[in-house]
């Protein structure tokens, strides 16, 4: 006969804090509910939060305020009121007992496999010690292990038949399921979130990439030792987005990348600071050459500082070591019969009485007709020329037509250097692997024979020439610029020698738009040969077609085009910038910046692949009602032992396998610096991360009813962050340092493997948003503020 009462003569309290899954408070929970649920009971639930007690719950009975704290005694209770026959009250009592002695013992023992639990509980069934009747026996015994068998994966619960059986029949009763969703109700918000100390890292300690910026870059002797230089950017100007990512930006890509292999790498460069455009810009401004230089250095720096480029130095040309050892250079090259005297024709302003330098000149090109070509070199067509050469010259300062005069130069006679040059270049592109376009242009100037070439000019503002009866006048740019990788180094450290004299144990790489490249490829590697000296010469080049903007050139002049300085104003994160210069970077042809373009790259890739990626897993790590910021442990067979057939399992192999194939081609890549392609398989390795948890089919029911396979998904894809923040850190260095904070973890080297080096039981750090959504309406704006149009 039914006895339950139908009044409310029954309060259940639950005290503030709610008991964590697997715990035996969570489990007594669980017992109570389908106590409550199968037998149909109207019971009062109160949360006891105004009265402390260190009790997870207990039952008052309202008529005789007569309390019971025990899970099982209240199931002594609830079915005693049954009045259940005898012997159904020694089975239920009998395996209480057992409940109480030996199953709880080894649930709450974590030392004890689950699986040894489960293999009992399997055999009981097997014997018919338990079955699918509701009673208080069954109810204790379901209830221990709900949890455990729960986070088990297909494969997993496929090795224990019978309890899955049972599982399903227990299950399939509406009253068990009513009683289950108020216990994971119960015990939603249940985990204490642990601080992110450095404390509560587990972190392997082989992987850290431990740099110090402000610490010297010397040689080390046996190890391999990276120079990188970029393009010395000329004092004259501001630098627009296709300055910065033909050479500073590209640099800085691949001395991250090189610093993160655990390379020894030397980063240098510095503002170009003499020559025939500084004197006429100063001119222009009305200001003094030193004066000039002095105010766009900062520009420079700062501009380059907001880049987040990682010079090991950032100096100038204008200093007394540039002076000593761009004339030692020059006097060994002169000793060594590799420089000639000679009378040449100059255009010479009467109206300023003096002769007019290269930049002073415009006219026709004659190779061309491009009219606006400068006195040294069409930017049209390329080509380098004398100014005299140019049709229907004339003055940059006053307009008017210059005439022609005699004056007396020093030459490099590469036209003797050529076959030495030949040699270099043949040996040095084969190692190097240098650029396409690089050792097109190279190959172009060689083929058309190497001719004399001027290194002096009739300026003041220069390196003077060392020389009796060339006083005054100073070295042609393009002959001690080169030279200035050399003192900009010795600015940095006083051992520069062995950097730039030790070629067997330093690989030199240079960074430059493809208009630098004959003097980097040829006139520099020519000088180094002419001195006689063991030169380390270069080894890679690099080098860029343009970025032009919108339907046309960047122009400071017509206010067209983003420069340096007024990227930041835009509000936009610099990573951002990098990112859309790095994935546009005109590496075989010119690209185009456009607005609309550079929106969608932001919103469509940084933001739906590595944003959505990054914050869906750390998120659902975080919250206190799934792992609450620990990282779980995963599988066993995904830490290398033991053996899974399950399809989970192999969904996860699959995944490890293809990161590992993309890793490795990223490494090519970026070793061969191919910077572009780098950064799509950078990409790609987080796009295939969002795939892989779509075939897990990852979400909370994944949480709910195959913990272990959740466990695993989380472990891995928490350690795949990890090593996207190390494949990021040569791009998108400000997004790599954020993904570390919300790992709570060290910047990572980037390694030859995808590998776990965030251990079980790592807390991580507090998630935050990568990026944010850019309103599409904001290309207009923008593109009205930097002008250009919209074809």
């Amino acid at each position: 006969m039914d006895t339950t009462k139908n009044s409310t003569d029954f309060t259940f309290f639950l005290n503030g804090a709610p008991p964590a899954t697997g715990s035996l408070s969570a489990i007594g929970l669980l017992k109570i509910a389908l106590a409550i649920s199968i037998n149909n009971l109207s019971i009062q639930t109160k949360s006891n939060k105004e009265i402390k007690s260190k009790l997870p719950f207990w039952m008052v009975f309202n008529d005789t305020n007569r309390k019971l704290i025990d899970a099982n005694s209240i199931i002594r209770y609830i079915y005693g009121i049954r009045k259940l026959d005898p012997s159904n009250m020694l089975q239920q009592e009998l395996v209480l007992e057992w409940e109480e002695k030996i199953l709880s013992c080894m649930i709450e023992n974590k030392d004890i496999s689950a699986h040894v639990s489960l293999n009992i509980i399997e055999n009981r069934i097997k014997d018919g010690k338990i079955s699918s009747e509701n009673n208080g026996a069954n109810i204790v015994v379901f209830a221990n292990i709900y949890d455990c068998f729960q986070r088990l994966d297909g494969k997993g619960k496929a090795k224990y038949p019978g309890i899955s059986n049972w599982f399903s029949a227990m299950l399939s009763n509406e009253k068990v399921a009513s009683a289950i969703r108020i216990y994971e109700s119960q015990t939603k918000e249940i985990l204490t979130r642990p601080e992110p100390a450095e404390t509560n890292r587990k972190v392997n300690s082989n992987v850290a990439f431990n740099f110090d910026p402000k610490k010297i870059v010397e040689v080390k002797e046996g190890e391999r030792n990276t120079l990188i230089t970029s393009a010395l950017p000329y004092v004259n100007n501001i630098p627009h987005l296709g300055n910065i990512i033909g050479s500073v930006l590209s640099a800085d890509v691949y001395a991250r990348y090189s610093r993160a292999r655990g390379v020894n790498t030397l980063y240098i460069c510095g503002t170009d600071e003499y020559g025939t455009a500084t004197e006429t810009k100063a001119l222009e401004e009305n200001i003094s050459c030193q004066e000039l230089c002095d105010k766009y250095h900062k520009i420079h720096s700062d501009v380059y500082k907001w880049f987040n480029i990682s010079f090991d130095w950032f100096g100038r040309t204008t200093t007394p070591l540039q002076t000593e050892i761009t004339q030692e250079m020059f006097m060994k090259v002169h000793g060594n019969d590799y420089t000639k005297t000679e009378s040449m024709h100059q255009l010479y302003c009467e109206k300023h009485k003096r002769f007019l330098a290269d930049r002073f000149v415009e006219g026709t090109c004659p190779k061309c007709g491009y009219t606006d070509a400068r006195g040294d070199q069409c930017d049209k067509c390329g080509t380098l020329i004398n100014a005299v050469e140019l049709i229907d010259p004339r003055c940059k300062l006053d307009g008017s037509a210059p005439i022609v005069r005699e004056s007396t130069h020093l030459f490099l006679d590469l036209e003797k250097l050529q076959v030495k040059c030949e040699m270099f270049v043949s040996n040095s592109y084969a190692k190097g692997r240098w650029s396409s376009n690089g050792l097109t242009i190279t190959k172009s100037w060689l083929n058309e024979g190497l001719k004399p070439r001027c290194i002096t000019r009739d300026l003041k503002w220069g390196v003077p020439v060392p020389l009796e009866g060339f006083e005054d006048k100073v070295f042609y740019v393009w002959f001690d610029a080169c030279i200035g990788y050399i003192s900009l180094t010795a600015n940095y450290t006083k051992n520069w020698e062995t950097w730039w004299k030790n070629p067997n144990n330093v690989n030199l790489y240079q960074f430059m738009g493809k208009d630098n490249v004959p003097f980097h490829t040829v006139v520099f590697p020519s000088t180094q040969i002419a001195t006689g000296d063991d030169y380390t010469m270069l080894h890679h080049i690099s080098t860029t077609e343009y970025l032009n903007y919108e339907s046309g050139k960047f122009s400071k002049s017509r206010g067209i085009g983003v420069f340096g300085n007024s990227a930041k104003d835009t509000g936009v994160d610099v990573d951002v910038w990098r990112y859309f210069l790095l994935s546009n970077r005109p590496e075989s042809s010119d690209t185009m910046f456009t607005w609309s373009e550079f929106i969608a790259r932001n919103n469509n890739e940084l933001l739906a692949n590595l944003g959505n990626f990054c914050s869906r897993i750390l998120k659902f790590t975080d919250s206190t009602s799934k792992y609450a910021g620990i990282l779980p442990q995963p599988s066993a067979e995904i830490l290398g032992y033991g053996d899974s057939t399950s399809d989970s399992a192999q969904v996860t192999k699959s995944f490890i396998s293809d990161i590992n194939s993309l890793l490795s081609r990223y490494n090519s890549s970026l070793e061969a610096v191919s910077l572009r392609a780098g950064l799509k398989l950078a990409m790609e390795i987080s796009a295939r991360g969002n795939q892989y948890l779509q075939d897990s089919k990852f979400d909370n029911s994944l949480f709910t009813n195959s913990r272990e396979a959740c466990d695993t998904v989380v472990y891995v894809c928490v350690n795949l962050v990890y090593l996207l923040s190390a494949v990021f850190s040569p791009y998108l260095p400000t997004v790599s340092e954020n993904i570390c904070k919300m790992l709570n973890a060290p910047a990572r080297l980037i390694p030859d493997e995808f590998t776990f080096d965030l251990l079980p039981g790592h807390v991580i750090g507090t998630p935050m948003h990568l990026f944010s959504q850019i309103d599409d309406k904001m290309a207009d704006v923008w593109r009205g503020k930097y002008g250009g149009s919209q074809e």
